[in-house]
């Protein structure tokens, strides 16, 4: 079996991340895999602390604007999760007197939170027995069991299945074993440069004794930024966040050259409730 032999790996290598304390608590656990979709822990680590001490409790949250949301959230990247987290913390505080539900159906059923971010709570914050999927476990297993380079461009449901049939049966070792899983293709089972020799259970890797074979799927995507829509938006923001006053447009033009794809980034921005226009062509983060 895989668990053992990775959970024991987990026991002396786990990183000492503040999410992984027990101060933490379920609702910095909950805020940690908001901002950790898509963005590496140490530009997390800092906005994390800060928004922790200033928002200790959802209703903490849920009491500011969602502006102050995306203000907090600096420049981790899709601020979109910024006001999702916001509108969990709304819906915690109303729905649940301001504590993170502890039922997976429940946690499911808040806005903006999927099948992963539920289950990774529950997972985590309260040691439930759930698969939980991000793309380090999801390589984990592709090289591991199914013997590939890497896993699909999106989890299907054959993943989905793969992933229940291993878990372990009692609670508190099926956590351990999301959590030892995630770290392992974060550390050594990573996309590129795996550490094979510092792998827990390279002798049982379907891929390594395969001999490695390359990539053979759809190309995979790649992270472009530079000069894209999410490049604009991210400079217009950034003038709003620093900004305590409605911005007029001639801030917003001097971000970016180019004016139509200024534009559309800037209606994208509105239309996604990131950015709310005002009278007489000024802007400002949403006060709702």
């Amino acid at each position: 079996m895989l668990h053992a032999p990775v959970i024991a790996w987990f026991d002396v290598h786990a990183r000492d991340l503040p999410w992984r304390r027990p101060e933490a608590g379920p609702w910095g656990v909950m805020v940690s895999e908001f901002m950790l979709q898509q963005t590496p822990v140490s530009r997390v680590l800092p906005v994390y602390e800060e928004w922790l001490a200033r928002w200790p409790r959802p209703a903490d949250l849920a009491k500011e604007a969602p502006g102050e949301a995306v203000r907090a959230w600096g420049r981790l990247g899709y601020p979109r999760r910024a006001l999702r987290l916001h509108g969990a913390a709304v819906a915690i505080t109303e729905r649940h007197g301001g504590d993170v539900p502890t039922e997976h159906a429940q946690l499911l059923a808040l806005p903006g939170i999927g099948e992963y971010t539920a289950a990774a709570v529950a997972s985590f914050a309260y040691g439930q027995r759930h698969a939980v999927l991000d793309t380090n476990v999801r390589r984990v297993l592709a090289r591991a069991v199914t013997g590939v380079q890497y896993p699909p461009n999106a989890t299907t449901a054959a993943e989905r299945r793969l992933a229940r049939e291993l878990l372990p049966q009692d609670d508190p070792t099926a956590a351990r074993w999301a959590a030892a899983s995630m770290e392992l293709g974060a550390l050594v089972c990573t996309a590129k440069n795996e550490g094979c020799q510092r792998c827990p259970i390279a002798a049982q890797c379907a891929w390594r004794l395969a001999g490695k074979p390359e990539h053979s799927g759809p190309p995979r995507r790649g992270q472009t930024y530079a000069g894209t829509d999410r490049q604009v938006r991210g400079k217009l923001l950034a003038v709003l966040r620093e900004a305590h006053a409605p911005v007029p447009q001639a801030a917003l033009d001097r971000v970016w050259h180019e004016p139509v794809q200024r534009a559309r980034a800037l209606d994208g921005l509105v239309a996604d409730g990131l950015v709310e226009p005002l009278p007489g062509g000024l802007y400002r983060l949403p006060l709702s």
